[in-house]
């Protein structure tokens, strides 16, 4: 008996469902353009990485006060590194970083052996990175922190998981440093060479109140499920309700409130609102009160790079130009390097500087730590950034976007369930 003839007695005459030849012409339909979009994306892929780095422009730091506090706007990854290399350098009793990427190069190094000087002369260090971020990291290169040192390598599902899955989950993805419980820095700079030089990215020291702020947002992740005697223990804050204040996601508590400070932020906007994102996927709220502020008239400008470092992500991204052009909202596409910034600035009065992302992921799932700044000075300063930055940019016409080619339509359509996961 051949394999490919099937005996008589077996054959059984099946009826078909009246909704299977339509969901199958539906299922092959979605395929097709799915398939077709995923090859542009890869096709684009290959051609991200044959461009060339080049250097990110630098305009420099900015330097203000806000109640009686020095805070310092940082585009300069060097400068940054200096800096922070030197309060780690003047560290007396107490150092906490939380960062998200951690390179093994010279950058990464200088840091090891800093951590590891302070740790010798008796200073207390705490460390808390990103386990799935640096998975081409060599393991070698965090043991050469000493055993003084205290090391938390963060997996991509908590210590409590089973216990506690959706109070475990989230990539730990602020880059925060404190130090003796009276210096701070914040932003989107992760550590390594890369950064350093070829991308554009923004961060900020502040000196005063908010440092407690950064302080807690270290401190309760490393404590949860710690036995207290390896607890960082809790300090009062210095002002209740400063001008100045770390508003921070904590999967571990159900808390996400850097969603709910740019809805409140947007809302209020009656004349500008500047925002400058790596990766913008807005949830449909988000989208919505952009959208109503440029109908009601305020001037609403979106920087995002031309071409970022997750080609998806941009794609994704681009699927929703139609009906922020359509609204009046400005799009700036920063083309001169990688754009990382995570900043807005609101009517000359609002700011905010930080690791959080517009999408879904920052907004809703990781580990996120933004200053919010109340203050006119300091808004101005951000916007002289901001106006620096889009000496850098083209700006997306409404007509020629309109114009552009079919496959560029059929490839943002069928990426539209990427959305919820980027």
């Amino acid at each position: 008996m051949s394999f490919f003839t099937t005996p008589k007695r077996h054959l059984v005459r099946r009826r078909t469902s009246p909704t299977a030849l339509p969901l199958a012409v539906v299922g092959s339909a979605l395929a097709v353009p799915t398939i077709t979009a995923l090859s542009v994306v890869a096709l684009d892929l290959i051609k991200h990485r044959h461009r060339k780095d080049r250097d990110a422009p630098r305009p420099g730091t900015f330097d203000t006060d806000v109640e009686e506090s020095p805070m310092n706007i940082y585009t300069d990854g060097e400068a940054l590194y200096d800096d922070m290399l030197e309060a780690i350098d003047s560290a007396q009793d107490l150092i906490l970083m939380k960062t998200y990427i951690w390179k093994d190069d010279e950058v990464g190094q200088r840091f090891i052996d800093a951590f590891n000087a302070a740790s010798r002369r008796g200073v207390k260090v705490f460390i808390i990175y990103d386990g799935f971020a640096n998975l081409v990291v060599k393991s070698a290169f965090y043991a050469q922190l000493d055993d003084a040192v205290h090391v938390f390598r963060m997996p991509a599902a908590g210590r409590s998981f089973w216990k506690a899955p959706v109070r475990s989950t989230g990539f730990n993805h602020s880059k925060i440093l404190v130090i003796d419980d009276a210096v701070g820095f914040v932003g989107g700079y992760n550590i390594g060479a890369l950064y350093a030089k070829k991308w554009r990215d923004t961060h900020l020291k502040v000196v005063g109140p908010a440092v407690w702020g950064l302080r807690q947002t270290v401190a309760r992740l490393w404590n949860e499920d710690r036995d207290a005697a390896k607890q960082i223990p809790w300090i009062a804050p210095d002002s209740w309700n400063p001008s100045v204040r770390v508003v921070a996601n904590l999967p571990v508590d159900l808390v996400y409130p850097i969603r709910n400070m740019y809805l409140k932020a947007i809302e209020r906007a009656n004349r500008r609102i500047w925002i400058s994102t790596p990766y913008f996927i807005p949830d449909q709220q988000i989208l919505r009160a952009l959208k109503l502020a440029a109908e009601r008239g305020v001037d609403v400008q979106v920087m995002v790079p031309k071409d970022s470092n997750h080609v998806l992500a941009d794609w994704v991204s681009r699927g929703f130009f139609g009906e922020m052009l359509d609204s009046g909202i400005s799009i700036q596409l920063f083309g001169s390097s990688m754009m990382h910034s995570k900043t807005a600035t609101i009517d000359g009065e609002w700011s905010t500087i930080g690791t959080a992302n517009i999408d879904r992921l920052s907004l809703s799932f990781n580990y996120e730590s933004n200053l919010e700044v109340i203050d006119a000075g300091f808004a101005a300063e951000m916007e002289r950034v901001f106006e620096s930055d889009r000496e850098h940019c083209e700006l997306v016409i409404a007509d020629r976007w309109r114009e552009r080619r079919p496959m560029a339509r059929v490839t943002e359509w069928a990426l539209i369930p990427f959305r919820p996961v980027l």
